[in-house]
């Protein structure tokens, strides 16, 4: 239970936890957001852990110094997370199909598939790097494409071009922008309003397929 609270008070409070998981832990700061990277990209039942916030926070946290941690080996790091991460949710969604999604699942919901196979059959392979700017898509298009069999190689290529954008347009953004004094001090707000905006559009799909009219048949 311990660690239960631990990783909500991580996901609600990303940037105060942060700085003391960089006070607690100093190096082994690059293993531990490796590893969170890693799961919320390779496993599907982890699409609840803070990623788009994180990144951000991450590299204003850098740019603020002080920190023992370099920003080229933390991109290059969670770079190779999120690639192998997806790499594995591809393999699982191979090897175990799409049985694994039912209506009355609490994670694994059967919304949450047919929406990112929809999304995945209107953009094709670059569902891969779209997704990964979007929560919950982002955990599950790399396990839909490996059930619909997606040829890895293929998929490869936009994990990689997609693992690369993400990793690097949101790590970066926080480490530039966090130098500037308005954001370094109203931090809790930007946070705050990166992980509203990311979660907007997923928000959003959900509202609309719960309003659709549903079809009648004749």
């Amino acid at each position: 239970m311990d660690i239960i609270n631990q990783l909500i008070q991580f996901i609600l409070h990303t940037d105060v936890e942060l700085v003391k998981l960089v006070s607690n832990y100093q190096t082994w700061t690059y293993l531990i957001l490796f590893i969170i990277i890693f799961a919320e990209t390779g496993f599907v039942v982890t699409p609840f852990l803070p990623g788009d916030s994180m990144l951000f926070a991450v590299g204003a946290l850098i740019a603020k110094g002080n920190t023992g941690l370099d920003i080229w080996i933390m991109f290059f790091l969670l770079t190779a997370a999120g690639i192998l991460g997806n790499s594995l949710n591809y393999r699982l969604g191979s090897f175990f199909g799409v049985k694994v999604f039912k209506p009355q699942n609490r994670i694994l919901k059967l919304e949450y598939y047919n929406k990112s196979h929809e999304f995945f059959e209107k953009h094709g392979g670059k569902a891969i790097i779209f997704s990964r700017f979007l929560p919950i898509f982002r955990t599950i298009a790399p396990f839909v494409a490996g059930v619909a069999k997606m040829p890895f190689g293929r998929f490869t290529y936009y994990n990689i071009v997609g693992g690369i954008a993400w990793i690097a347009s949101l790590l970066f953004a926080g480490y530039l922008l966090g130098q500037i004094p308005l954001i370094r001090d109203n931090f809790s707000l930007v946070i705050a309003f990166i992980a509203i905006v990311t979660f907007a559009p997923v928000v959003f799909a959900a509202l609309k397929s719960m309003f659709k009219p549903k079809e009648t048949i004749d």
